[in-house]
């Protein structure tokens, strides 16, 4: 094994799906591929960070063959630990022994309706919730398939919604959340309602636990493109923001962040030619994609 990848052990990135290693309208992710299998040889762990489901990000994880590395879902209110990610005396489900265990850090989404339901009524505010629209109204505001979309209403600790209302009365939508201990962040397609959590906070609570299981501190990239990106990639030590096809302001403060000219998938393989190329190529390697 080369030092270059010995020392690519010791970090961890962490991936925005929708409009970053997913394209934004067709969920397309294969210009990403060589760039995944480069990953997974020198094993870094590559770890999506998203909005969509734990229903969702399952059998998504096992067509990127990132089934080994945890996940954050909704935002941050769900996170996924894979058996090598457990904590032996915490985590490890006798009779589940090889299953994941899955982190809830937000709070139930039964509530999150509810309150929702209430300060729609007493505020008389336009928004309607993605629990509230039929299946083929979700198809069409997401582009997914009917499958898909199914999968995406199987919310755990979060509550997209789409917003038609002003925008002062967003920031009183806002403020009455921030009262009930609930936080709103916008997303490419939907505002999300969950608890105090946030993409940033669940990245964090991987890394320490990372290192509490290794002992050793990891180096973190992370990458996105949308508003809901941004506590992630003001967290990590080295961030790429990937032009979105949104059009929503995206405004990060990290000094070390690298702003891509294309968008999606390509973007994202921008992104890590940007801080990775030089480090995983050996000097006489051809910076190609060659069968690995």
């Amino acid at each position: 094994m080369t030092n270059a990848m010995a020392a690519q052990r010791l970090r961890l990135i962490f991936t925005d799906l929708d409009g970053s290693l997913l394209d934004h309208y067709t969920y397309d992710w294969s210009p990403a591929e060589p760039w995944l299998r480069r990953l997974r040889k020198t094993a870094v762990p590559v770890i999506p960070v998203s909005s969509k489901t734990r229903a969702e990000l399952v059998p998504l994880r096992r067509e990127l063959a990132l089934e080994d590395a945890p996940f954050i879902a909704e935002n941050g209110a769900v996170i996924g630990l894979p058996p090598n990610w457990q904590h032996a005396r915490l985590d490890r489900d006798p009779a589940d022994p090889s299953g994941l265990c899955i982190k809830t850090p937000g709070v139930d989404n039964d509530f999150l309706r509810q309150r929702l339901g209430v300060l729609r009524d007493r505020l008389k505010l336009n928004y309607r919730t993605m629990s509230e629209m039929t299946l083929d109204e979700v198809v069409r505001a997401t582009g997914l398939s009917e499958e898909g979309a199914r999968l995406s209403r199987q919310r755990e600790g979060s509550e997209p919604l789409i917003w038609d209302d002003s925008d002062a009365a967003l920031e009183t939508f806002r403020g009455a959340l921030q009262n009930d201990g609930l936080t709103l962040t916008r997303g490419g397609r939907f505002w999300h309602v969950m608890g105090n959590v946030d993409k940033g906070q669940a990245m964090r609570w991987l890394v320490a636990r990372f290192e509490a299981l290794r002992g050793d501190t990891p180096t973190t990239l992370g990458l996105g493109d949308g508003p809901n990106d941004i506590a992630l990639l003001e967290a990590v030590d080295q961030a790429v923001l990937i032009r979105g096809e949104h059009r929503h302001p995206v405004d990060v403060a990290n000094p070390a962040l690298y702003r891509t000219r294309a968008s999606g998938p390509q973007g994202w393989c921008e992104g890590l030619d940007h801080w990775l190329g030089k480090t995983f190529f050996e000097p006489s390697a051809p910076h190609e994609d060659e069968p690995l």
